[in-house]
């Protein structure tokens, strides 16, 4: 190899366009979700996340989760049944306990209401870590499923 070669190679050097850093965030709580067809992408962040996990552990029936069948709702199996106060009780007390589950969120008040083809659970909660409140309406229906 030549000495002009040598110089035509050090002199052509493909440089790397450099990463950017992206920008620090104050998001304490990051996760995903492929739920929501309206989203623009799949990442949620604190307040948000921590709703869809809420939402997420209502879809589990009691008894449906491996190695921990305590977990899960009772409201799938009360759709069909009457609706008394017993029973009302039981639901409160079980929302209540799955909603409890996450260490963000604590339970203010749990309503309880029946319509024609299934339940309406209202649920006032408060986010611990930003001591937010919010009312979260859960609808569960005999023929369309979890609606939130």
């Amino acid at each position: 190899m030549s000495t002009q070669e040598k110089d035509v190679i050090k002199t052509v050097k493909v440089q790397t366009a450099k990463r950017q850093k992206p920008p620090v965030t104050s998001r304490a709580y990051r996760g995903i979700s492929t739920v929501d067809p309206n989203a623009t992408g799949f990442n949620l962040y604190d307040l948000a996340l921590i709703k869809q996990d809420i939402i997420n552990m209502f879809h589990i029936r009691q008894g449906e989760k491996l190695e921990n069948p305590e977990f899960g709702t009772i409201v799938w199996d009360a759709l069909y049944e009457p609706l008394t106060e017993d029973l009302k009780e039981a639901i409160a007390e079980n929302v209540t306990e799955i909603v409890n589950y996450d260490p963000r969120v604590t339970v203010n008040n749990v309503t309880i209401d029946q319509y024609e083809s299934g339940l309406q659970i209202s649920v006032s909660l408060t986010y611990l870590p930003y001591n937010i409140s919010e009312s979260l309406l859960l609808t569960f229906d005999q023929n369309a499923g979890f609606i939130s």
